[in-house]
């Protein structure tokens, strides 16, 4: 395996418009890639940004012929695409993962996704490491392990391939962040936060900025990189609730910390496919699910990371959210969006 050279840096991003996407895509342009990326309506991502460098592409990630077409040259290919919302899994994800596999086979770029903590049992613990025995509790966790088994098959046939794993996203430019509706907002005003769980219980949150300068730095390190490599991305352990977070990094320390409705998601669930799928998901806010970061330390050096309070002010800020006096004065700066 070798290094990338300066003019082999090109990308093909899946799901650019998306949460990891996007942020994947702006830490490989800050790193000197170029990027293209695939898009059922090119024209409109091109005008919603239109200074960005990206190189928008028309398809489909569910057509494997126009993401292989797409591919063609590329040295890497970063599959972020994912149903909104949860929105059939089972349906979606697996066809998806196969047409960048054989886009992967064709070009001969590395493949890379982004993993989650689904794939461990609950009681796997908050120090999980990459080889840990893969046991989901989840219909997604087991489409997850899929995924990766899927990927392990294919680098036998040469199909190189990373994952990332991480904990919940949140971050600036993330339409689908947990940070979302583990709030209420009227207007510009921030109203509470939830408690999904046990304040007792720690929680894993990858903030995107972070996640996608991990992408960058490992792909740049491709002649150290086994055929199928997968590390676990640490990012921020939440203990004792994100809600006394939330209120520093708002500069509201009255912010109103109220129980999640469990009951009124469960209720709905028959009839809101988001809702149904956030139930099966309530585990991870019952016992402690988190990774261990020991093997990508020791390869990067360190795992690239902001300050809690600084990542959540920004990530509010993005949101529209007015932040208080105190908040301010650490500033809260937006995403130099891709």
């Amino acid at each position: 395996m070798t290094q990338f050279t300066a003019s082999q840096r090109t990308v093909l991003v899946l799901g650019a418009t998306g949460s990891f996407g996007a942020h994947a895509a702006e830490a490989l342009i800050k790193h000197g890639w170029s990027v293209r990326a695939l898009s059922r309506r090119p024209d409109a991502a091109r005008a919603a940004a239109p200074q960005s460098p990206i190189d928008w592409i028309h398809g489909d990630a569910m057509d494997a012929a126009s993401v292989v077409a797409a591919a063609r040259g590329a040295q890497l290919i970063v599959h972020a695409a994912n149903p909104p919302n949860y929105h059939n899994w089972k349906g979606l994800i697996l066809p998806m993962v196969e047409s960048a596999i054989a886009a992967a086979r064709a070009s001969g770029a590395r493949l890379v996704i982004a993993g989650s903590v689904y794939n461990f049992a609950p009681d796997a613990g908050a120090e999980i490491a990459e080889d840990a025995p893969q046991a989901p509790a989840t219909r997604k966790g087991a489409i997850r392990v899929q995924v990766e088994r899927r990927l392990r098959a294919a680098a036998k046939g040469g199909v190189k391939s990373l994952v990332l794993r991480s904990g919940d996203f949140f971050g600036p430019a993330a339409p689908n962040s947990g940070l979302k509706w583990l709030t209420t907002r009227s207007g510009e005003r921030l109203t509470g936060v939830y408690q999904p769980g046990p304040s007792s219980v720690g929680h894993a949150f990858a903030y995107l900025p972070d996640l996608g300068e991990t992408v960058a730095r490992l792909v740049e390190a491709e002649d150290r990189l086994a055929d199928f490599e997968v590390f676990h991305f640490r990012g921020h352990w939440v203990e004792g609730g994100i809600g006394a977070a939330v209120r520093r990094a708002s500069g509201n320390p009255r912010l109103p910390i109220r129980a999640f409705p469990w009951p009124l998601v469960w209720a709905l669930g028959p009839f809101v496919e988001l809702f149904r799928e956030l139930w099966e998901m309530r585990y991870l806010w019952r016992a402690p699910i988190g990774l261990s970061n020991r093997k990508l330390v020791a390869f990067l050096g360190s795992e690239p990371h902001t300050p809690l309070d600084q990542a959540l002010a920004a990530s509010l800020a993005d949101m529209g959210v007015t932040l208080g006096p105190q908040a301010a004065a650490h500033g809260a700066p937006r995403l130099a969006h891709a």
